[in-house]
């Protein structure tokens, strides 16, 4: 097998992880009502569930970057996701909310581990490449989120419960798993691939910075930085990074449809527009968002993104309309779409043989700003209002945005 064709595989292989990830997480969401209902639970019971689920994600993720640096990601990843993929089915067969809350533990861990591992491989396999691709794979993700609140939504129609819901996209991993295995890269080879000129025809020699920029230090992703335990310092910044997205990504998912209705008095119906705006422009914009990256380079990209995702969401607060708001959350989502995949990019560059330790920490970081964002906007909102408290995610796009130097890779020796 050609190195080409190698790296071609080992891309549809990592794509098909973000694309279960996502499916499992959707088949999961769409099926909680089902589950509360099954156990009678309050929606503050439920609340203690989910808390669980998010702190075994957090905790999984912490773990699984010193395993990915040891094991390496693939190793890693494909256990991970046949894991999530049964632990899915756990929560339909709890009997009670303590067992329903272990359950919620072990699938938020493993999902988690399976997180920072697949997004490792995607940096390993983009370095081979010399070429940008990440940002599809999140792209892929969100597809497959779409899919997987598909099947639960026509497993729920035809009053399927959760369990053969659960069962059904086990099985579908377990298939496709296979597939991912055998195309994966096995460690070791991204040094060989790499030496060998692993990139696809073309590669040779494209930059990702914008063009005319030749002195430029926004690097390809392809360069990686090499280093020491200083090339670590600086991730912790890149963290933030992300969590001032995830903060936006959380506020358009639980608060979005919630200030049309409320605050705007639009229908219930058109309400379910914000967050579907937001949702369907993201996952456009990180389609083409490998091109972005490979035409501006990642710190251009992120600060015009940034700059988008706050003037956009800004603009849609002030018109005060319920269309307005739509294509407010929908330009945030654009916006936000075209950072996380660069950061998550720069992180694992940052010191290749630790990458697993420096995307699990953006990532955990990631995931706090997702779970925690939409907490302080509601308090926020109790004492000066939701439209203003929407505010918030604006600003922290805004400084996103003028934070995007970050991402230059250090020259070997520097503090990173």
């Amino acid at each position: 097998m050609t190195p080409q064709m190698s790296v071609r595989k080992a891309r549809v292989s990592v794509s098909l992880l973000f694309l279960l990830y996502g499916t499992i997480l959707g088949t999961w969401t769409a099926r909680i009502p089902a589950v509360k209902h099954r156990l009678a639970l309050t929606d503050g019971q439920l609340s203690l569930a989910l808390l669980a689920f998010a702190a075994g994600a957090i905790v999984g993720m912490q773990a699984s970057g010193r395993l990915v640096d040891k094991y390496g990601s693939t190793t890693v990843m494909i256990p991970a996701v046949l894991a999530d993929g049964v632990l899915l089915v756990g929560p339909s067969l709890a009997a009670n909310l303590p067992v329903l809350a272990v359950s919620l533990l072990a699938f938020g861990a493993v999902h988690g581990t399976l997180n920072v591992a697949m997004n490792v491989n995607a940096v390993e396999v983009q370095r081979i490449r010399e070429r940008p691709m990440i940002s599809s794979c999140h792209a892929v993700y969100s597809v497959g989120g779409f899919a997987g609140a598909g099947i639960g939504g026509l497993f729920a129609s035809a009053a399927v419960g959760p369990t053969p819901t659960f069962l059904t996209v086990t099985g579908l991993v377990a298939v496709l798993s296979v597939w991912a295995a055998r195309w994966a890269l096995p460690r070791g080879m991204t040094e060989a691939l790499a030496g060998a000129g692993g990139g696809e025809p073309g590669d040779a020699g494209q930059s990702d910075a914008a063009p005319g920029d030749a002195g430029s230090n926004d690097a390809a992703p392809g360069n990686a930085v090499p280093g020491g335990v200083t090339a670590m310092r600086g991730v912790l910044f890149l963290g933030l990074l992300v969590f001032c997205c995830l903060v936006g990504e959380g506020a358009a998912a639980d608060w979005g449809s919630v200030y049309l209705r409320d605050s705007l008095d639009s229908s219930a119906g058109f309400a379910a527009w914000a967050y579907a705006a937001f949702s369907v422009a993201m996952m456009a914009g990180r389609l083409v968002g490998d091109r972005l990256a490979a035409r501006l380079g990642p710190v251009t990209l992120v600060r015009l993104s940034g700059a988008l995702a706050a003037v956009g969401l800004a603009a849609g607060l002030a018109v005060n309309r319920p269309v307005a708001g739509v294509v407010g959350f929908g330009l945030l989502g654009a916006g936000l779409s075209g950072i996380a995949p660069q950061v998550f990019s720069a992180a694992g560059n940052r010191n290749p043989t630790r990458a697993g330790q420096a995307i699990a920490r953006v990532a955990g970081l990631g995931f706090l700003g997702f779970v925690v964002g939409p907490v302080v906007i509601g308090g926020t909102a109790q004492l000066i209002g939701l439209p203003r408290a929407l505010g918030i995610p604006a600003v922290l796009a805004l400084a996103v945005a003028a934070s995007a130097p970050a991402l230059r890779p250090r020259p070997a020796g520097t503090p990173g």
